[in-house]
């Protein structure tokens, strides 16, 4: 592959993984869009702030990528003779460090662009909100992940954050029901975490990598993912009681899908034939994602 290439590039953002991003984002805008419309008009929904949360999760989750491809190189972490899952671009030469290190500079400048005229619309507040996200986006590769605390911030900045904010940017307030669907919506997407390091558990073990895998063991690990969609489609119960049914009863759908990749994980157990497991787990984060909107909008 030529060097910092437009293919390479493509490889290095990972774009299975931008449904992580834009699922959160799509539920809290469902919510926002059926509330305004119940509560003030269609009229009033923002679209231009609408297209600016789903950029600027976009724009996050390619930053977060670089860094972590970046700083996986750096660490020694990503050599091509024990990696399991797929090749990243730093470590095959397909992207020169010093392009990626202008690449990451570029992406936390555009998110920053992309998020600074959300101040307008939800207030002083979004300053802080856009730092959180920047200073955990680094802090995420280089200190947190070894510290077993991935999970927690897959929940923050892939459930609660994305959700609740993009909501109350539209109406300026939060609800109970708004706060449990980022709940539910974390745990779906924290279901591509526990995959991932399930996969790189010996390896994450031996880098002194104490991730919740590692920490809790294989078995543990694959009731937890299993609990994690479950507990998530349950919780849909909000969506039900808030006059959503569907919204509810759809993602069951993702369950089935949910549960089938469970057991894939169970046979397969160990080494890089489970990132066909990663890729199905991104997929069912589109399908729960797909479910749980329409369910509202219906």
């Amino acid at each position: 592959m030529k060097q910092n290439s437009v293919k390479a590039w493509v490889l290095a953002a990972r774009p299975k993984t931008l449904t992580g991003a834009a699922v959160p984002v799509l539920i809290g805008l469902a919510l926002a869009f059926c509330d305004m419309k119940a509560l003030y008009g269609i009229e009033y929904f923002s679209w231009t702030t609408a297209v600016l949360c789903l950029l600027f999760a976009e724009v996050m989750q390619v930053n977060a990528n670089f860094i972590n491809d970046f700083f996986d190189y750096a660490n020694g972490n990503d050599g091509a003779d024990r990696r399991l899952g797929p090749l990243r671009a730093c470590t095959q030469g397909w992207v020169s460090i010093d392009a990626m290190k202008r690449a990451i500079a570029l992406t936390t400048v555009l998110a920053c662009v992309v998020g600074l005229p959300l101040i307008l619309f939800g207030g002083l507040e979004m300053i802080l909100v856009g730092v959180f996200c920047v200073v955990f986006c680094f802090l995420y590769t280089t200190h947190l992940s070894y510290m077993g605390l991935g999970d927690v911030l897959v929940l923050l900045f892939f459930g609660i954050i994305p959700v609740c904010v993009t909501y109350y940017i539209q109406l300026h307030t939060l609800t109970w029901q708004v706060f449990l669907a980022s709940v539910a919506c974390g745990l779906v997407v924290d279901g591509l975490l526990v995959v991932n390091n399930y996969r790189d558990r010996d390896n994450d073990r031996e880098d002194g990598k104490l991730t919740l895998v590692v920490r809790i063991g294989a078995r543990n690990s694959r009731l937890l993912f299993l609990m994690l969609g479950v507990v998530a489609t349950l919780m849909g119960v909000v969506f039900w009681m808030n006059g959503h049914v569907l919204a509810f009863v759809l993602p069951f759908v993702f369950l089935v899908f949910h549960f089938y990749t469970y057991l894939k994980m169970k046979r397969i157990n160990r080494g890089r034939e489970l990132n066909t497991c990663l890729g199905e787990a991104a997929r069912n984060i589109l399908i729960y994602g797909l479910c749980v909107v329409v369910g509202i909008l219906l």
